[in-house]
């Protein structure tokens, strides 16, 4: 079983870390991980979600309004 040491350490001037362990003898071998503190994860929204924040919403409510949109702008253009 692999022994570990775990200790909470500032980071010093000229990023400079600084371990004191009466266990750790001078010239052992030691494996150093740096683990960062965890970030809060950003919120993941959909985008249904964010267009129903934008302003003026969403055009259409339904897909048979996007089609009569549709048709009624072809429409004009053949005019």
């Amino acid at each position: 079983m692999q022994a570990a040491l775990r200790i909470q350490t500032t980071i010093l001037s000229g990023s400079k870390i600084e371990i004191i362990a009466p266990q750790l003898e001078p010239g052992q071998q030691v494996e150093v991980i740096i683990l960062f503190p965890e970030l809060s994860a950003p919120m993941r929204r959909s985008a249904l979600d964010i267009l129903g924040e934008a302003p003026g919403h969403r055009a259409f409510k339904t897909a048979e309004d996007v089609t009569r949109y549709l048709h009624e702008e072809r429409s004009a253009w053949d005019n």
